[in-house]
């Protein structure tokens, strides 16, 4: 459908009215959105990745779109700090689950190809609930055959381009260095948030910079604040279609216990939710919110800042079809 006519038409799929059915009733999809897989009519789609048997560490982030599901419950439809009602502006739905298979990462990959080139296909933003981090090479694969390569905005405490982890090639601590290899990134454009940790040796970073990523190390963000980071994330991805991942490991693990690989030090939820909502105006054709393990977590906290992010990559898109409206 011409983007003129989706910007203009009312939105067909919005989430159940919670002043006529309480929260905690039905089937748990996100925010309460109809489980739908036919993609007329949608603007953006949440669709689960629930594979984790790529990762270096601890287990468990197969879990985590069924937890986020559940503590999205909780989010409204109206951005009380963006100032708008998403769904007046968006049909989204939550198409399920990708039937990924464990311990086969290629073959899963297949079928994130396959899920996501759908909603890609009827002119839908995919939103990835994960799942270790190895799925986002599949959903730049896919990203990939529609765009072209893309600009990169990765919160994260790990840069994730390793070479290989035991020989093994394709892990949640290597997927960026596949996609800059398989031309799926335009690494000129790409931007990685939070890094901080523990190395194997002084080489990592240089290594990620080698590749043609730009870093900011969790110090120099806090040091130099939101504003002034936002200026530099958005200097370097410019123009141009742009995909937006998210490792909830990013956030300090005080706010953000539930995690497979946590790194202390980082930056609050507050600071994580600010910097999110400073993206608007770019070209987002894809988000993935990744490494949600519900098993660590206390009191659905983590499970809850994953939702609330989501919401607002949501309403990035919203903002985005509103602003594309009034420009007529």
């Amino acid at each position: 459908m011409p983007e003129s006519r989706r910007a203009t038409r009312p939105s067909r799929y919005r989430p159940v009215d919670a002043m006529k059915a309480a929260r905690f009733t039905g089937i748990g999809t996100f925010m309460r959105l109809p489980n739908v897989a036919d993609m007329a009519d949608v603007d953006a789609a949440f669709i689960g990745i629930p594979f984790d048997t790529a990762v270096s560490y601890r287990i468990g982030g197969r879990f985590g779109p069924a937890a986020i599901r559940e503590a999205s419950r909780l989010l409204r439809p109206y951005n009380v700090e963006q100032d708008i009602e998403i769904f007046e502006h968006v049909s989204a739905v939550d198409a399920g689950d990708l039937a990924v298979i464990p311990g086969n990462v290629q073959a899963s990959y297949g079928v994130i190809e396959e899920g996501l080139g759908s909603i890609l296909d009827a002119g839908a933003i995919p939103l990835a609930i994960g799942g270790d981090h190895s799925i986002t090479l599949g959903e730049l694969r896919a990203i990939f055959r529609r765009h072209g390569p893309v600009g990169l905005i990765d919160f994260d405490s790990h840069t994730d381009t390793w070479d290989n982890y035991w020989g093994e090639r394709y892990t949640h601590g290597t997927w960026c260095r596949r996609a800059i290899e398989e031309g799926l990134i335009d690494a000129a454009r790409a931007v990685q948030l939070g890094i901080r940790g523990s190395l194997y040796g002084s080489e990592d970073r240089g290594g990620a910079r080698a590749l043609g990523l730009h870093l900011i190390p969790t110090e120099a963000l806090l040091e130099q604040g939101v504003d002034e980071v936002l200026a530099e994330v958005l200097a370097r991805v410019g123009k141009g279609p742009v995909f937006l991942s998210f490792d909830i490991d990013f956030v300090d693990p005080g706010f953000a216990p539930g995690t497979g690989t946590p790194e202390v030090g980082g930056p609050t939820s507050r600071d994580a939710l600010r910097l999110v909502r400073g993206l608007r105006g770019l070209d987002l054709v894809g988000f993935d919110l990744v490494e949600v393990q519900p098993q660590y977590d206390h009191g659905e906290v983590t499970s809850l800042l994953a939702g609330t992010l989501l919401h607002e990559f949501l309403t990035l898109v919203a903002l985005d079809r509103r602003d594309r409206r009034k420009r007529g």
